[in-house]
């Protein structure tokens, strides 16, 4: 396993703050409209603070940064506004390179935090498409090169999006219609309108039985031959294998029209950085 120490860098937050009980008043507010709640549809950008790495703590520490060397540090990587974190880490090369929230306005008056999401991608993937097609590109110009975006979500690179679920009165049922929607926008932006199979596949594994209270955790995984699987608690509960829905569910997240910008940045900045570690370490053997 390759070993990483350049600092993967999260935009600096305030101190974060752990997640608040809800006041009665509160509750019965969104009881009267949870019924109405999907994180899908138009993506809408996350007014929000930053996220901040830390390790076993949530105390903040300068630029949000720390050097990762392996996966055995216990590094985590908070979402300030929510509380939750997140592994720095997934098994030996699934790197954290941004967090966010998806938020969700309700009849025009609440902001709902609906749930914080991280990012995860594989360092000698993202290396290898580096190499192949952008090493001579600054990594200042990397980051906003929309040829080199647009790649990165048609690679066959293993990636994972991790959601966590913060809205306690969230149904399955409401994230399967949610997908219906949010994805079934970006199948027809990408593929044209005749995937009602394709998507009615991928929405399928969102099955009634499964239980998503608070802090739940649901990850799509784009596997190797873009096969995608999706995980609940960490159970697999099935896999759809299509290029074009891995990129449909990508572009959610790192597309021109991402649920959060500021994560997105953050996803992009990182990927940069391992482009930087890539040039230099070739440098040091020449």
């Amino acid at each position: 396993m390759a070993s990483f120490r350049f600092p993967f860098s999260f935009s600096q937050p305030s101190v974060p703050k752990p997640p608040r009980s809800t006041s009665s008043s509160s509750r019965l507010s969104i009881s009267a409209v949870a019924v109405t709640v999907t994180f899908g549809g138009a993506a809408i950008a996350a007014s929000r603070n930053q996220s901040v790495f830390s390790s076993h703590r949530s105390s903040p520490l300068p630029w949000g940064s720390i050097a990762l060397a392996d996966s055995s540090s216990g590094s985590v990587v908070v979402e300030p506004k929510t509380g939750f974190s997140f592994p720095a880490t997934i098994g030996d090369s699934m790197r954290l390179l941004g967090v966010g929230l998806r938020r969700k306005s309700v009849l025009g008056l609440k902001n709902i935090d609906v749930y914080a999401f991280g990012m995860y991608a594989d360092c000698d993937d993202v290396k290898k498409l580096i190499g192949e097609k952008y090493a001579n590109l600054p990594a200042s110009e990397l980051r906003g090169n929309k040829a080199f975006i647009d790649d990165l979500m048609e690679a066959d690179i293993k990636m994972t999006i991790r959601l966590q679920i913060v809205f306690g009165k969230l149904s399955i049922r409401s994230v399967r219609s949610a997908f219906k929607d949010s994805v079934g926008n970006r199948l027809k932006k990408f593929g044209g309108l005749d995937n009602d199979e394709l998507l009615q596949s991928f929405t399928s594994l969102f099955k009634d039985e499964y239980k998503i209270p608070r802090s739940s955790t649901i990850d799509m995984t784009q596997e190797p031959g873009h096969v995608l699987n999706v995980a609940i608690e960490g159970n697999q509960v099935g896999s759809v294998k299509s290029k074009l829905l891995c990129r449909s569910i990508l572009d959610l997240y790192i597309g021109e029209e991402p649920f959060d910008k500021n994560a997105r940045d953050d996803f992009l900045n990182n990927v940069a950085s391992i482009a930087v570690d890539d040039k230099a370490a070739h440098e040091i053997q020449k």
